[in-house]
C-alpha cells in the first residue's frame, strides 16, 4: 500500500503552508498528491504549480469536475500536465453534485453515470491520440451540421494517462471499475471496504478492456488524520471535515456522503448532523458525528496507533491511503504527515483489487 496526501481545499489563505506540505512529501516520497477543485481555485492551475515546484511525487486531481469541461479541454489540460510534470500526472474524475453542476456550471446532472460513461470514453479516445468522432447522448463530435471534422491532439506525453472516477454510490462504484484505471473514495472504513469493492469486482468483471497483465485496479482512499495523544481531542480537531460532507454538501434530498454514512449504519445520526448543518449550525453538526464514524474513517491517535490502523487498511486491500493532515497551524499537519509516513514505513506490502475483462 502507497501513501498519498490532500491538503483539502486551495485559496482559503494557506497556500503557502499547502505548498509546503506537498514539498515535503515529496521530500518524503510521498506517491501522490491529489488536488481538489468545488467552485473556487481551479485544480489545472494548482497542479501545474506544484508541478514546477516538486520532483518526484505524482501529481492527482482529485477530482476536475466533469461539467466544468468539455472532454476535450480535459484532454489537453491531462495532456499538458503529463507533459508539464514529466509524466507524473493522474486524472481524476467526478460529476460533482447537482448543486454545482446545475448552479455554477449550468450542466444539468440528469444520468449522471451515462454522461461519465461518454466523457470518459472522449477523454479516454483524445489520450490514446486517436481521432474524435463521437457519437453520444450528450456529446457529439464533431457536430453534424457545421463545419466541424474530427481532430485529435497535436502532442502526447505518455501514451496511456490513468484515469480515477470518484464514486460513493454502488452504481458508480461498478462504473468505475468498468471504466477506469482506479477509484478515489472517501469516508472510507476497512470494515465497509468490502462493500464497496464488490461493486467494484463486479465493474471490472464487465470490463471491455482488460487492465493490462500485472496491473492492478487502483483504489485510493483519502482519509482524515491527526496525531495526538488525546483520541477526543484528534476527533473534534477532524470532525469538521465529515460534517461538511454528510451534512451540507448538496440538498436535502441530494447529498452522496449523507447517503453513504446511512449505508454504514449512521441513518439517524447523518438525518441530523445534516438538519443541523442545513440550519446553518456546523459546530452542532460536526459535535453530533458519531465518534465511531470519525475514528472508523480517519487515522487518529499517536503513531503506533496510526500504524494499526494502517493496517487494517491495507489488509483490506486499499492500494493508496491518502492523508490529509488536519491541525491548528502548520507545524501541526507537518507532524501529522511525518508521523503518516512513519507509520506506513512500518508496514509491509499490501494486497490490492485485480481484474480481467468480460
Amino acid at each position: 500500500m502507497r501513501l498519498g496526501l490532500s491538503c483539502g481545499f486551495w485559496g482559503q489563505g494557506r497556500d503557502e503552508d499547502n505548498l509546503a506540505l506537498v514539498q515535503r512529501a515529496d521530500e518524503l516520497g510521498v506517491d501522490v498528491a491529489w488536488v481538489a477543485e468545488v467552485y473556487g481555485p481551479d485544480a489545472v492551475t494548482i497542479l501545474s504549480y506544484l508541478a514546477a515546484r516538486t520532483e518526484r511525487i505524482g501529481l492527482g486531481a482529485g477530482v476536475m469536475q466533469i461539467p466544468a469541461r468539455t472532454p476535450a479541454a480535459t484532454a489537453m489540460a491531462a495532456v499538458s500536465l503529463d507533459s508539464l510534470s514529466g509524466g507524473r500526472f493522474r486524472l481524476g474524475l467526478g460529476v460533482s453534485g447537482p448543486q454545482v453542476s446545475e448552479g455554477w456550471h449550468g450542466v444539468r446532472f440528469a444520468k449522471p453515470l451515462a454522461r461519465t460513461r461518454e466523457y470518459v470514453d472522449i477523454v479516454r479516445s483524445a489520450l490514446a491520440h486517436q481521432t474524435v468522432s463521437y457519437d453520444g447522448e450528450f456529446f457529439t463530435l464533431p457536430l453534424p451540421d457545421g463545419p466541424g471534422k474530427a481532430l485529435r491532439l497535436t502532442h502526447l506525453h505518455r501514451p496511456r494517462v490513468p484515469i480515477y472516477l470518484a464514486a460513493v454510490g454502488p452504481k458508480n462504484l461498478e462504473l468505475a471499475g468498468e471504466i477506469a484505471e482506479g477509484w478515489l473514495g472517501v469516508f472510507v472504513a476497512p470494515d465497509f471496504f468490502a462493500e464497496q469493492r464488490e461493486h467494484l469486482e463486479a465493474g471490472l468483471r464487465r470490463r471491455a478492456e482488460p487492465l493490462p497483465d500485472g496491473v492492478p485496479f487502483e483504489t485510493d482512499a483519502t482519509v482524515a488524520l491527526a496525531v495526538g495523544d488525546d483520541l477526543e481531542a484528534c476527533a473534534r480537531t477532524v470532525s469538521p471535515y465529515p460534517a461538511l460532507y454528510v451534512g451540507g454538501m448538496g440538498s436535502r434530498e441530494h447529498n452522496f456522503y449523507n447517503q453513504l454514512a446511512c449505508r454504514m449504519g449512521y441513518e439517524r445520526e447523518a438525518t441530523r448532523v445534516q438538519e443541523l448543518y442545513l440550519e446553518r449550525r456546523w459546530g452542532e453538526a460536526a459535535a453530533a458525528l458519531p465518534p465511531q464514524f470519525v475514528d472508523d474513517t480517519s487515522l487518529l491517535g499517536d503513531v503506533d496507533r496510526i500504524t494499526e490502523r494502517m493496517r487494517r487498511y491495507q489488509d483490506a486491500g486499499i492500494t493508496t491511503l491518502t492523508v490529509a493532515p488536519w491541525g491548528k497551524d502548520l507545524d501541526a499537519r507537518l507532524q501529522g504527515l511525518e508521523a503518516a509516513v512513519e507509520a506506513h514505513a512500518r508496514l509491509g506490502s499490501g494486497a490490492a483489487v485485480t481484474g480481467g475483462g468480460s
